[in-house]
Order: C-alpha cells, then structure tokens, then sequence
C-alpha cells in the first residue's frame, strides 16, 4: 500500500470526524491510524468483531472502516448485525477477498463501499470523503457546481436554466462526479458506486458513459466542466 502526498483537511480541528478502524493486521490498523490522525480525523481501532459492536454502542462514529476477516465475528456477520441498528453509518469495507461476489456480498450485507487491499492510502482517503459527504449530504438535495444544477429528489438536471434530460445511469454518473466535485475519481470509484459492479478494464463502459454525460452538460467547448485527468479517470470543476 502506498501512502501518497499528505492530503490539506478541511475538518475543523476542535470538532474532529470520528473514525472507527476495524482491521486484524495490526501493522495495518496502526499506520492507518497515525496516517488518518495527519489528516485531522479522530480515530479508534480493533480489531475483532465484537470490538466493533461494543465500541458502536452509543459512542460518536461518523465512518467505519471494516475488514471482512475480522476474528470472532467475521465483517459480513458484522454488517447484518451492524445495519438494522445504524442505517447512515457510512461503512468502507477494506478486504483482501478480490472475487466479485464477496464484493457484492458486501455491498448487499450493507456496506456502502469496498476496496480491495493493497490500495492507495490517496485512494482510501478519496473514497472516505465521498462517503462522508454523502452522509451529511447537501440541504434539500440540490448539487450545484457553476451554472450546472442537480436536483436529487426531482432526478432533475440543468444548466444555464436549461432542462437536460439523462437516463438513470446518466443520472447517477453525473450525481457521483457532482458528489466528488473539483476532487479526481477513478473509473473504478466510478464503476463500483454508480455500477456496484468491480471495474474490468477490459471494458470501456465507465468512458462511454461519462462521453454520453459530456455531450449533454459541456456543449460549449468553452465552459467544460467534465475533464479527464491523465492516468486518473475523471474530474467534474469550474476552474
């Protein structure tokens, strides 16, 4: 796993965000947590299944990292358990299974995103603030980024005051870009939240789509607000 530049937070440091690692590799959990701790956040750790739910139990937790291979109580019996209780707890599942059906497993178990080990803690740290954002979430659902806006509960798109019109997957690209504004994603963060799919880059689905999505929003070659970030994937800004 590489660690990366360190990243600026924009938390405020008298009111930290609390983070709850839940990982069996000890060397792991410990860099996780001094590396997390740079970057302003607030940060427990365990490192057994039972842990988790006892250090749940009415304590602060705005996110919650979680191995599967968790002794005692292994992550997927973690997230039944841990769901029905905390619905908007957002839940990053990091595991070292790459098959696609444990991914899935967890996606339907209740996690709201997973990432395969070994990662980037850049990566990490990408997908982290997107749930985090995701979880306070905008005032009466409504993403604007210049003259762009999207409104989530209306599954409404315009730009300069003119209605466009996406399908739903169209929709959902836009929303998850618009979520990460001004902050690159990868085809992959892309495939697994608006696909719940693992990325093959065999396939050229995520690109196509982003194209459908840029014909319609970026008319005017001046005012692009979708760009492709070299080696990356994608990145939705007004400057």
């Amino acid at each position: 796993m590489s660690a990366g530049p360190e990243e600026k937070s924009s938390h405020d440091a008298k009111c930290p965000q609390q983070i709850l690692v839940a990982e069996d590799d000890v060397a792991l959990a410990q860099f996780l947590r001094k590396a997390l701790e740079r970057q302003r956040y607030a940060v427990d750790v365990v490192h057994d299944g039972q842990s988790v739910l006892r250090a749940l139990e009415g304590a602060p937790c705005d996110l919650l990292t979680l191995d599967l291979n968790l002794p005692d109580l292994d992550g997927m019996s973690v997230l039944k358990q841990l769901r029905p209780a905390k619905p908007r707890l957002p839940i990053l599942v990091l595991t070292g299974r790459t098959t696609l059906e444990d991914r899935i497993q967890a996606l339907d178990s209740g996690a709201d995103d997973c990432l395969t080990k070994p990662f980037s803690f850049v990566e990490f740290c990408a997908r982290l603030r997107a749930l985090l954002r995701r979880n306070t979430g905008p005032a009466g659902g409504v993403l604007q980024v210049a003259d762009l806006i999207l409104n989530r509960e209306e599954m409404r798109v315009e730009r300069t005051g003119q209605r466009i019109d996406l399908t739903a997957k169209e929709f959902a690209v836009l929303e998850y870009l618009m979520l990460n504004a001004r902050r690159p994603v990868t085809r992959a963060m892309i495939m697994e939240n608006v696909w719940k799919s693992a990325y093959d880059p065999r396939t050229n689905l995520v690109d196509v789509y982003v194209k459908y999505v840029r014909d319609k929003i970026d008319q005017d070659p001046a005012a692009k607000l979708i760009r492709t970030v070299r080696n990356v994937g994608y990145v939705l800004a007004d400057n």
